[in-house]
């Protein structure tokens, strides 16, 4: 099969354009293209440096490489070197494993280019495991992220747990999206003190200036409804109780999830369900008193 090399500075001439000066011929290389006569340049950089979108085969559709992403400190584009197996699958002899596991190491130890790059991997890997362990969205996930990198960006990190931090970052965004998410549950997966949390939370608030709006009541019903196993009959008339209380000053002085708590169990009794009070409240994750405190208020509506 005859092979033919690729020479940038092979001049073709184009029929199809003239020059704009002299309406001389025009030749074009891969760089440039230039006016035989009088020798201006028409137009340069012809090579495309974008993505190559050809497709070899039915699964290649391009070979851009991995998107970037606010998940990593690096935003994705640092090189991993794997392990056992080569790029083909194939296993890896003793002597090959040694060698990769000893560029594995030199390439860890200088990976981290300042502390704070470093303060700034362990947050965001932080905030993934977090986001894994409560079973969130990658899009809440890539936006606690960034909002990690906001407070590390406003010094907010000095004195305070980096765990703590990521853990105010995952609820923050929850609210953001009313995402059905207790701080309880954040403060059980961070494995750290709820005031720590509880202190960057409102310290995010503060200093980064978010418009975290308040939780809806109802937000909280499909998950409370799964944990008790009530059906949805149960489930559509507590979504009539909460969109009533939200009317009302109630939503705003009671803690959302007792409001819930409080509507799922006037449906349960509604409905026949035998269910007690201490059971929602345990589900809701709220005291015994803490639901009985807008029953009267309820019962009026």
């Amino acid at each position: 099969m005859a092979t033919r090399d690729f020479d940038e500075d092979v001049q073709t001439e184009s029929s199809a354009n003239q020059c704009p000066e002299c309406h001389g011929h025009v030749t074009t290389n891969v760089k440039e293209t230039i006016c035989e006569d009088c020798k201006p340049v028409i137009e340069e950089q012809r090579i495309d440096h974008g993505p190559e979108w050809r497709a070899y085969d039915a699964d290649e559709r391009e070979r851009t490489g991995a998107p970037l992403t606010a998940a990593r400190h690096d935003r994705g584009l640092s090189t991993e070197i794997g392990h056992g197996t080569d790029a083909h699958g194939n296993e890896l002899s003793g002597q090959k494993r040694r060698r990769l596991a000893r560029m594995r190491r030199e390439q860890t130890r200088g990976r981290w280019q300042s502390k704070a790059e470093r303060n700034l991997a362990h947050g965001l890997g932080e905030v993934r495991r977090l986001a894994s362990t409560l079973e969130l969205s990658e899009s809440i996930r890539d936006q606690a992220c960034q909002l990690f990198r906001s407070a590390q960006s406003e010094d907010l990190l000095r004195g305070r747990s980096i765990e703590a931090v990521g853990a105010a970052s995952i609820y923050d965004t929850c609210l953001c999206n009313q995402h059905p998410l207790l701080l309880e549950d954040a403060v059980d997966a961070a494995r750290v003190e709820s005031t720590r949390v509880t202190n960057a939370y409102r310290t995010l608030n503060r200093k980064l200036e978010l418009s975290t709006p308040p939780m809806s009541p109802t937000s909280f019903i499909p998950r409370l409804i799964s944990e008790l196993g009530l059906d949805h009959d149960i489930r559509r008339r507590a979504n009539e109780f909460t969109e009533r209380a939200q009317r009302t000053v109630l939503a705003n002085s009671c803690q959302p999830s007792a409001v819930t708590a409080t509507c799922v169990y006037l449906a349960a009794q509604e409905q026949g369900a035998l269910i007690t009070q201490s059971t929602v409240a345990s589900a809701a994750e709220v005291s015994v008193v803490t639901l009985r405190s807008p029953w009267d208020e309820l019962q009026a509506i």
